[in-house]
């Protein structure tokens, strides 16, 4: 069993870098029109770049929420861990295809659902390492069943929220966005129970 340490540490440079990176997907206007309508028409790439940074945002607050409370990584952890890596540095294009498609006008559903789709994979991941450090005993004893059964109802609710969020872009691609939207604001809340029991952290700190 490896110490999550490094895990975490690699995870926040990728958390990082990714978040850096949706503000290089916005370009400057360019010089056939008055800079002031150019920078107006770019709504689409702000939009897609305020729910994405938040979306990320929030995904790695609870992905330190849920690694306060794993005590170790096996191979498995590290491989699930990785995966959730990997489709939170692919959101910077799906955002890219978001601005670009509601800018232009042309396959909104497309760009949203694909948009949707990447986010609810992120959801999927995330599940997937808490619900594999939960079943395989892997979570600390400061946090308590209520606690645990709490944050792994946070995250499943995440996912039927995305999905619904894809479902939604299909028939009407602006409901869809403003779906996600909406995900981000109630998943910055915190989870009741998402702490450690009080004594038991006193008596390890």
């Amino acid at each position: 069993m490896r110490s999550v340490g490094r895990l975490v540490a690699f995870s926040d440079g990728v958390f990082a870098i990714s978040i850096t990176l949706l503000i290089l997907e916005i370009e400057p206007p360019g010089h056939d029109r008055s800079l002031l309508h150019g920078l107006l028409a770019l709504w689409p790439s702000y939009l897609a770049y305020a729910v994405t940074f938040l979306f990320i945002g929030q995904v790695w607050v609870n992905h330190h929420v849920m690694f306060d409370h794993i005590r170790g990584a096996d191979r498995t952890v590290l491989l699930l861990n990785t995966l959730l890596l990997m489709v939170v540095a692919f959101l910077p294009f799906a955002t890219s295809v978001l601005a670009d498609a509601l800018r232009s006008g042309d396959d909104e559903r497309t760009a949203v659902v694909f948009y949707a789709v990447a986010f609810d994979v992120t959801a999927l991941t995330f599940n997937a390492v808490w619900q594999y450090a939960r079943r395989h005993r892997l979570l600390s004893e400061a946090l308590d069943p209520a606690g645990a059964t709490a944050i792994g109802r946070r995250f499943q609710l995440a996912l039927a929220w995305l999905s619904a969020g894809a479902l939604l872009g299909a028939a009407l691609p602006l409901l869809g966005v403003v779906v996600i939207a909406a995900f981000n604001g109630f998943f910055w809340l915190p989870i009741r129970g998402e702490g450690p029991r009080s004594a038991d952290y006193a008596a390890g700190a």
